[in-house]
């Protein structure tokens, strides 16, 4: 159990490879009605729509094509975070999404329908996203050490396993005094990284 935040493929966004699609649209976990919505508020925009998704891959540790994390540690600190160095629309565009996709977009897109936790799916551009999360990551020192994939908890792992802290006690700095906000700078920066190398979606899970 848990919050995940998981990429999608080309079958899922079409609603092709979901073996019981109206249960999970009843719960908001079903992605085709998300996809239609999009693309309608795309074309309102006079941008082209969201097709050219990759098919899911077979699973490689590493390869980096797929991404899953799971939204463990508290974010108290990373909400500190945001506030001292990012306008409160800025936090928004950052952390206030629940699709990332890989369009630049100005401004986040508000969908009636509904996903995994809200009534609503809040569309926001990994570009725009991106930026933001390499200022966070300036200015936490994050290292190059954190892991450059994510298909399968590596972040979630190396945060909480150990393996960041014994790098703290060797790399001192902003990131390694609250590992937790440097978690979800690493889960930020990654996601969106992923997405436009990838040019696969991520939502919550």
């Amino acid at each position: 159990m848990g919050i995940y935040l998981v990429s999608i493929s080309a079958g899922e966004w079409s609603g092709e490879d979901d073996d019981e699609d109206e249960d999970e649209e009843e719960e908001g976990t079903g992605y085709g009605p998300r996809a239609a919505a999009l693309n309608d508020a795309l074309r309102a925009r006079g941008l082209p729509p969201f097709t050219s998704l990759p098919e899911e891959a077979p699973f490689v540790r590493g390869s980096g094509l797929a991404f899953e994390e799971k939204l463990v540690p508290p974010m108290d600190g990373f909400v500190a975070l945001c506030e001292a160095h990012l306008s409160p629309a800025e936090t928004e565009v950052l952390c206030g999404w629940t699709l990332l996709v890989p369009i630049s977009l100005d401004e986040e897109i508000s969908l009636p329908v509904a996903s995994a936790y809200t009534d609503e799916t809040m569309v926001a551009g990994a570009p725009q996203v991106l930026a933001l999360a390499e200022r966070l990551a300036e200015a936490v020192g994050l290292p190059s050490a954190v892991p450059a994939t994510s298909d399968n908890l590596e972040l979630t792992t190396w945060f909480r396993d150990g393996a960041a802290k014994d790098l703290a006690a060797t790399r001192p700095g902003p990131w390694a005094d609250d590992l937790d906000t440097a978690f979800y700078v690493a889960l930020y920066l990654r996601a969106a990284q992923f997405v436009l190398r990838r040019g696969s979606p991520v939502a919550y899970s």
